[in-house]
C-alpha cells in the first residue's frame, strides 16, 4: 500500500522535452514509474525515446490524458509558464498534479490552487490533489517515483514521511533506510502549497501499510501547530517529528520564503512544544527524529 502514487499510476511529464523534464524522466522510469506520455505545445507528436522507451509527446493535458489514461501529471515547466501548466492540468481535471518548479510567484500559486477549488468530487474535495510547488514530490519505494527524490536511499517498509523540506525528505530516507518507507512527500515550503502536512497525515493514518509517521517542518507559519491539534485529534499511529531552524535568527526570512518568524509565533521551539503536546515526539536534529522514530517503531 501507498499513498497517493503507486505501480499502477499513469503519468504524464509537462516539459517533458526539457533538460530538466528529459533529465528526471529518465530517473523517474530507471525507479519503476510508469511514464505514458509528454506534453509540450509547440512539440506534440513528437516521440522522445528513453532507452527502449519510447513517449509521445501530446499537445495538451487533455489530450494525453485521453490517449493514455493518464492520472498524475509532473510539472517540469519554468516559473514564469507554470500556472499555465498547472491550470491547463487542473482544467482537464488529472488525479494529481506534482510541480516540481521553484520561484513561482505567489499570487500564481494562489491562482491555480484556488482553480482546484472550483473543481470538487462527490466527496468535496478537490479532483485534482495538488503537490508543491517548490518541492521534490513523492515516491512510493520500489514502485513509482514522481518527482525528482533520488530513488536508490531506501526501499520499501512501514514509515510514512511528510517534509517540507527537500534535503531533509532525503536525509531522514537515509537515515532510516533500513526500516524502508510506504511513501516519502516532499510538500514544499512555499507560503501557498496544494497538499498539507494535514492532507498526508490524514491519508497515512488511512494506510494499512504504514505503520508509523516522520513529519519534518520548518519555521514561520503555522502549519505545524495545525497539524498537531489534527494529531492530537485524528492520529492513532506514532508520529515523529522534527522542526528546522532552531538556531534561526528572529525577524529574518530564511530559505523557503514562508520560513519568517515573528516573536514566538511560528518559532521552532514554539512549533516543538505543540507538536510535544499532541503527544509527538520531536528531535532537535534529523539524526535524534531518526534515533526517537526507532523507539516507537523497531522495524
Amino acid at each position: 500500500m501507498s499513498i497517493f502514487i503507486n505501480k499502477d499510476s499513469k503519468v504524464i511529464v509537462q516539459g517533458i522535452t526539457g533538460s530538466e523534464g528529459a533529465k528526471h524522466t529518465a530517473r523517474m522510469l530507471a525507479a519503476g514509474t510508469n511514464i505514458v506520455g509528454g506534453v509540450n505545445a509547440r512539440k506534440a507528436g513528437q516521440v522522445v525515446t528513453h532507452g527502449d522507451k519510447e513517449i509521445t509527446v501530446y499537445g495538451t493535458v487533455k489530450e494525453a490524458m485521453e490517449a493514455t489514461g493518464a492520472d498524475v501529471s509532473i510539472a517540469f515547466v519554468p516559473p514564469a509558464f507554470c500556472k499555465d501548466a498547472a491550470e491547463e492540468a487542473i482544467e482537464a481535471e488529472i488525479g494529481l498534479l506534482v510541480v516540481i518548479t521553484e520561484g513561482i510567484p505567489v499570487q500564481d500559486t494562489a491562482e491555480f490552487y484556488n482553480l482546484s477549488l472550483t473543481k470538487l468530487g462527490e466527496d468535496g474535495k478537490p479532483k485534482t490533489r495538488i503537490i508543491g510547488p517548490n518541492c521534490p514530490g513523492i515516491i512510493t519505494p520500489g514502485e513509482a517515483l514522481v518527482g525528482i527524490t533520488p530513488a536508490n536511499i531506501t526501499g520499501a517498509g512501514g514509515v510514512g514521511l511528510v517534509s517540507k523540506s527537500g534535503t531533509l525528505t532525503y536525509q531522514m530516507m537515509y537515515e532510516l533506510r533500513d526500516l524502508g518507507f510506504t511513501t516519502a512527500i516532499g510538500i514544499g515550503g512555499d507560503p501557498v502549497i496544494g497538499t498539507t502536512h494535514i492532507d498526508a497525515l490524514e491519508a497515512f493514518e488511512n494506510d494499512p501499510d504504514t505503520k508509523a509517521i516522520v513529519m519534518i517542518g520548518e519555521i514561520g507559519g503555522d502549519a505545524e501547530e495545525r497539524a498537531a491539534e489534527f494529531i492530537k485529534a485524528n492520529v492513532t499511529k506514532p508520529v515523529v517529528g522534527y522542526v528546522a531552524g532552531f538556531t534561526a535568527p528572529e525577524g529574518k526570512t530564511m530559505g523557503h520564503a514562508g520560513a519568517i518568524v515573528s516573536g514566538s509565533s511560528g518559532t521552532a521551539q514554539a512549533k516543538k512544544e505543540a507538536l510535544e503536546a499532541a503527544g509527538v515526539k520531536v528531535g532537535k536534529t534529523p539524526s535524534e527524529a531518526a534515533r526517537l522514530l526507532r523507539e516507537v517503531y523497531p522495524g
